[in-house]
């Protein structure tokens, strides 16, 4: 997983932003190691569903859960497999694919 620094990422908000497996990251800033495996889970979650799809779903998914009144990005189900197992850094190795679809 390649890791770029930029600038334009707000710092309060967002601690990274992973696009087609390559994570951006607020220049200076030193990525948690929970972060870099939140991130790394969706790059897997990406590759199984061949990039495009997994955006496609998630942005409908969120649409979804727009009308909930918790919040919609909490509740999507790739969000919270990575909420869940950020902190297990042996978790990639024994995850099974599309795992996500238990969160939905």
């Amino acid at each position: 997983m390649k890791i770029i620094r930029v600038r334009w990422i707000p710092r309060r908000k967002l601690a990274a932003m992973n696009l087609f497996g390559v994570v951006f990251a607020p220049k200076g800033e030193t990525l948690a190691p929970r972060t870099l495996n939140h991130e790394a889970i969706h790059t897997a979650q990406m590759k199984e569903m061949l990039f495009i799809f997994f955006y496609l779903w998630y942005f409908l998914e969120w649409l979804f859960r727009l009308r909930k009144k918790s919040s919609a990005y909490r509740r999507i189900s790739f969000e919270r497999e990575a909420y869940l197992h950020e902190h297990d850094p042996e978790y990639l190795k024994n995850r099974k694919p599309y795992h996500w679809v238990r969160y939905l």
